[in-house]
């Protein structure tokens, strides 16, 4: 299997992240898309949408975005509850991420650490987004260890990706407690280096 990607991409991180947890065997393709690399033709090809992360698998298939991608490397694995339940609940963090959480945690990252804006020239709807956001893990987190239930979940994987450098869009975590302990817990379950 390949993995095309940018490491630079919390949405890459998430494929790698999960592919090295379960000792899947890939090929790293970089794919860098400060340099348009995802806007060539034969990126496009792979993906229309000229994004990464995209993954070709052994036959030539191509599935592109993060949490599909990997919703379906990390099938029949305990990082899906086998409870179907709480699979669903974990959906729901996915499905979640991507429309309330990474449109302004992440956003906000790339505009400071990528663009080199200053936290105060933000936008200002934007903070409030990401700190309802980070609200909403918080209340979570200070029920559960993990988003779904007391073990480590794709769910944690794909919310992981940006919170855990949500310093970097100018998101101050002192105040988020449980997120803070989430985080050190996710990490040390994915066996990644400590951002604390």
């Amino acid at each position: 299997m390949k993995v095309f990607g940018d490491l630079n991409s919390g949405n890459c991180l998430k494929v790698k992240w999960v592919c090295d947890r379960l000792a899947l065997p890939y090929d790293w393709i970089a794919i860098d898309t400060m340099k348009g690399e995802t806007r060539t033709p034969q990126f496009l090809a792979m993906n229309g949408a000229g994004q990464v992360p995209v993954i070709e698998l052994d036959d030539g298939r191509t599935l592109a975005q993060s949490n599909a991608i990997i919703r379906y490397l990390a099938r029949d694995s305990d990082l899906i509850p086998a409870d179907s339940f709480l699979a669903a609940k974990m959906d729901e963090w996915l499905f979640w991420e991507q429309y309330s959480h990474e449109p302004y945690i992440a956003v906000c990252r790339f505009q400071m650490v990528y663009l080199g804006k200053p936290a105060a020239d933000l936008d200002p709807d934007k903070v409030k987004r990401g700190h309802a956001a980070l609200a909403r893990m918080e209340q979570q987190l200070a029920a559960t260890p993990f988003l779904v239930s007391d073990t480590i979940s794709l769910a944690d994987v794909a919310l992981l990706a940006y919170t855990r450098l949500a310093h970097e869009g100018g998101f101050d975590l002192s105040s988020y407690a449980s997120i803070r302990h989430w985080i050190g817990a996710s990490e040390r379950a994915l066996n990644l280096p400590s951002t604390n």
